[in-house]
């Protein structure tokens, strides 16, 4: 990490101007010579970190020199962020007090207005910061003049790599276990003739994270008997790193049995590599690929052309951006998974016993078993335990290897960690130290993208050179990155495919616990009185686990260097005068599903805070104004605190002026009028209208408060819409101004209408605050719920959403007729109804068709038109009283001869829509590939009967489930 922190500070005491320092600090003699000092300093310790980041693996003396640097550094990062917010507060106040500050110059060049009792204190302050900078500066030069001693390398000159074994063609297959799916699938896609019959050879890709046994399956399908009787000719090529093209091209001619011209030009052996392969059908296996440079890869990939029809290339790699260069789709990329723990299992053993001695293993079984589950399916890490467990010969060994951590055994560390190590230190600075943060993770647990992005902003891993680059965007790169190169697995996706979560494999975890294991630590609380000790004063970063209910056992722990504080799966009580007064260099603090009962107004006192989660804590009632001391917090997370009532004070909550995310869901008792002050505020969940449920509603927001919210981004959901007596309220809200992807609007909860006293006769009201609430126009996501009208409410403005791709209308219980200009809506992808309950008949009016373009259409002559282009997914759920689905053509309708609907649909659905018993003739004509129908007994029946005409009408359909 120390690489990373240190251009971080670099360019953060660069940024300073000296203009802060003669304003803020200048009551210590020569500041501006120790800044400038410090950043010469840390500016020459910066050109040996990469060398020293890989030799502290394995000299501990080099360990414990970047530990020193890395304390000193968070000390220079608190004393940077401390005089930026002396600075910020200062500004705020002053903008406050709407102060003039006079031009007279006084001593010290401090104004005359500050010689009051609270601006002295303030002198003192930046005395202070002054004097720690001086101090610091003087533990930073003896760490530059120790690093002479380890004789490290500049950053310029090249490092030796860690060691990249050479893999070969050959393969034990008595030593592979488990792949056989894998391998019947890739050999049937090697060999197979119904290859399109194209100009170049087809790309096929295995992509995984180290030891998941990449090179094995490809090994496996190179010496199958069927791909060799395919080709007329085999290469395998280990490409590794650093990609030296001409190596590559050398290597090729070797597999093609070519003798070396001697040559060093690349254009030369490119030469040869096409006479050899002209017109023959070839194979090429390109083994541990990392480059993903499309123009060190293009003379290849055009040499390549020269060979027969049915020619491939099969990649191995780490990184999917690698597949994706050489040409290798989705299709056609096979993303290996862990082995079954059966599978696991027959490996460990089979390499554990020699397997021929199963007889003695019996007393090993059961310690052998949850050694197995240590690999956690993978197979490298199965044959390093069972070679490890071959020279075990004793019970008691066998207890030793289970009960210690996995970079305890040197082995493990040698042979597992060495692939990770290598993928690690292909990453950049800043991918490394977000990835090493994921260390205060529990193992196993799902890691929410946007979470972990704000705890990485929350620690400043996102400062980038420039600081022009949005942070959000460049986290996003940097989760995608990691994602890419096999450090995250299991996946979860939203509907427009957009990543929401993921899952870290069990050994990357102890890798990444491996490399910061002074810095990053677990902790099992087994007792309310149990003493606890952190294992040194190095310790960053605390994951409590499984804390008893109680107040925070801060006690017996040293705190003053934490930046980040995590309770899991706790029930603790209270945060803690004592823990707030011991952890003043906390950045994060993230105290989500616990007991928490009260905030204390000391909180205001973790002047570095960033990041502060109190999720789920359902008894906490409120929260102190001090919180809005809090001049560093980005980020508030309050989602399902229930009982949660009082917000800070208005006028204070101006000072929370970085705060940019906060969550409030299912926070309905919520007073939140202050919302309306965070102008900085990119990320607001839910805007909470008037309070809950008919309560007091002083204090509570107002549609026109969202006016100053400029720079909301994002999401956003806006509930009890219900509650707008003036819908020009609407208009005040100002949506088009902020760049809004997703818009929730939601009126009330229907169950819960009439026990609200809601009065009906509301319809055009609702209508005409629909109409204010226009959004921007990049609009991709929009959901309305529990309007009052008699139509499907849409607004004026939605045919200027030209890049909406979903819609959701739903739990209208006065709306009678779907009608709407769905139909014209250029960029719908999918459409949803919920619970139209009055809804008896669908017809044209759905389509968004005028009577007009009706009767046109049955000319010859008229224009084409196409309605609802692009949409793929249509649902319909809870519609009880529909029972007609009527087209275009339909009895009294002329029929269509211009007109084209919905020439992309591929899904459709009704869920509970009981009284259904028709469906429209256009449905002939869609690219339809799955049709369901769930609990829909008078639309199952006609489905199910082949004879009749509902059925004729989908029977193209290649999947249809009655349900």
């Amino acid at each position: 990490m120390a690489e990373a922190l240190v251009s971080f500070l670099v360019e953060q005491l660069g940024s300073f101007t000296f203009q802060h320092v003669e304003q803020h600090v200048k009551l210590v003699v020569n500041v501006e010579k120790e800044v400038a000092t410090l950043t010469l300093n840390l500016d020459a310790i910066q050109a040996v970190l990469a060398d020293a980041e890989r030799r502290q693996v394995k000299e501990d003396s080099v360990r414990r020199w970047l530990n020193n640097l890395k304390e000193v550094s968070y000390e220079v990062d608190d004393v940077v962020d401390e005089w930026s917010t002396e600075i910020m507060k200062q500004q705020i106040e002053n903008e406050g007090d709407n102060a003039i500050v006079p031009k007279k110059k006084v001593c010290f060049s401090i104004p005359f207005r500050c010689l009051c009792t609270g601006q002295v204190t303030r002198i003192i302050s930046r005395h202070d910061i002054a004097v720690k900078i001086k101090e610091l500066n003087e533990k930073l030069a003896l760490i530059h003049r120790q690093q002479k001693f380890y004789k490290f390398l500049q950053n310029e000159i090249e490092f030796e790599q860690p060691e990249r074994l050479k893999s070969f063609s050959i393969v034990d297959k008595s030593g592979t276990f488990g792949r056989d799916n894998e391998r019947n699938k890739l050999v049937s896609e090697l060999v197979s003739e119904n290859s399109e019959e194209r100009k170049t050879p087809l790309v096929k890709s295995i992509v995984g994270m180290g030891g998941i046994g990449k090179t094995t399956l490809a090994q496996l399908a190179y010496n199958d008997e069927k791909v060799k009787a395919c080709f007329h000719t085999r290469i395998w090529v280990c490409v590794s790193e650093p990609f030296v093209q001409i190596a590559v091209a050398k290597a090729i001619l070797e597999g093609l049995e070519v003798k070396d011209s001697q040559s060093n030009e690349l254009g030369t052996y490119l030469q040869h590599i096409s006479k050899s392969i002209e017109g023959k059908k070839f194979l090429l296996v390109l083994d541990d690929v990392w480059d993903s440079n499309h123009r060190k890869w293009e003379p290849f990939l055009t040499t390549l052309q020269c060979g027969g029809l049915g020619s491939r290339i099969l990649v191995t790699t780490r990184i999917t951006q690698v597949a994706s260069t050489l040409g290798a789709t989705s299709d056609h990329t096979i993303h290996l998974k862990e082995l079954g723990e059966e599978t696991c299992r027959s490996l460990f053993y089979h390499i554990a016993f020699f397997d021929g001695e199963r007889k003695e293993s019996k007393k090993f079984e059961d310690i052998g078993n949850e050694i197995v589950k240590k690999c956690k399916g993978l197979p490298l890490a199965a044959k390093t335990l069972g070679s490890l467990m071959r020279c075990k010969k004793t019970l008691q060994q066998w207890v030793e290897v289970l009960n210690s951590k996995i970079w305890e055994l040197q082995e493990f560390e040698q042979q597992v960690f060495q692939p990770l190590l290598l993928s690690y230190y292909d990453l950049k600075p800043l991918s490394k130290r977000c990835l090493l943060y994921c260390a205060t993770f529990p193992k196993d647990i799902v890691i929410v993208k946007d979470k972990l992005i704000e705890l990485w902003m929350s620690q400043d891993y996102l400062e980038v050179k420039g600081g022009n680059k949005e942070k959000t965007t460049v986290g996003q790169w940097c989760f995608e990155n990691l994602v890419t190169r096999s450090f995250f697995q299991d996946i979860e996706e939203d509907y427009e495919g957009n990543i929401n979560s993921c899952k870290m494999h069990d050994i990357v975890h102890d890798f990444v616990q491996y490399l910061t294991k002074d810095e990053c630590f677990s902790m099992v609380v087994k007792g309310a009185n149990e003493r606890m000790e952190l294992p040194s004063d190095e310790v960053s970063h605390l994951s409590l686990m499984f804390a008893p209910e109680g107040p925070f056992p801060v006690s017996s722990l040293n705190c003053k260097s934490l930046r980040t504080l995590t309770a899991f799966e706790s029930k603790l009580t209270s945060i803690g005068v004592e823990l707030i007064s011991q952890s003043k260099s906390l950045r994060t603090l993230n105290l989500s599903e616990n007991s928490i009962l009260e905030v204390p107004k000391e909180i205001g006192g973790l002047i570095h805070l960033r990041y502060l989660d109190l999720s789920q804590n359902r008894e906490l009632k409120e929260l102190p104004d001090s919180l809005c001391d809090l001049y560093n917090l980005q980020t508030l997370r309050l989602v399902n605190c229930s009982q949660l009532g009082k917000f800070p004070d208005e006028e204070a909550m101006r000072k929370l002026t970085k705060l940019k995310h906060l969550y409030v869901d299912r926070c309905c008792r919520l007073k939140s009028k202050g919302i309306g002050r965070l102008t900085g505020l990119q990320k607001l969940d839910v805007f909470h209208l008037n309070g809950y449920r008919g309560e007091d509603k002083e204090g509570t927001l107002k549609l026109q408060d969202l006016e100053n919210l400029k720079q909301l981004e994002g999401s956003l959901y806006i509930a009890h819409l219900e509650s707008v007596e003036d819908a020009s309220e609407g208009v005040k809200a100002c949506l088009s101004e902020k760049h809004l992807l997703h818009l929730h609007l939601d009126f009330v909860c229907r169950k819960a209408c009439d026990k609200w006293g809601r009065e009906e006769g509301r319809g055009q009201n609702d209508r005409e605050i629909l109409n204010g609430l226009q959004p921007h126009g990049d609009l991709e996501l929009l959901i309305i719920w529990n309007c009052q009208l008699a139509t499907s409410p849409c607004p004026n403005w939605i045919l200027s959403l030209h890049n909406l791709t979903r819609l959701e209308l739903g739990y209208f219980r006065n709306c009678e007729l779907l009608s709407g200009p769905f139909g014209r809506l250029p960029s719908l992808e999918s459409l949803v109804f919920w619970e139209m309950e009055k809804v008896k008949k669908v017809g044209v009016e759905f389509l968004g068709i005028e009577e007009s373009e009706l009767q046109s259409s049955s000319s010859s002559s008229s224009s084409s038109l196409i309605l609802f282009p692009k949409l793929k997914s249509l649902q319909f759920w809870n519609m009880y009283l529909w029972e007609e689905w009527e087209g275009v053509g339909g009895e009294g309708v002329p029929p269509q001869n211009n007109i084209t609907i919905m020439p992309s649909l591929s899904r459709l659905e009704f869920h509970y829509c009981s009284k259904l018993g028709t469906l429209p003739d256009f449905l002939r004509k869609t690219p339809l590939q799955s049709v369901q129908v769930v609990f829909s007994p008078n639309l199952g029946d006609e489905v199910r009967d082949k004879t009749s005409e509902e059925w004729a009408k989908i029977s193209h359909v290649p999947d249809i489930q009655v349900i």
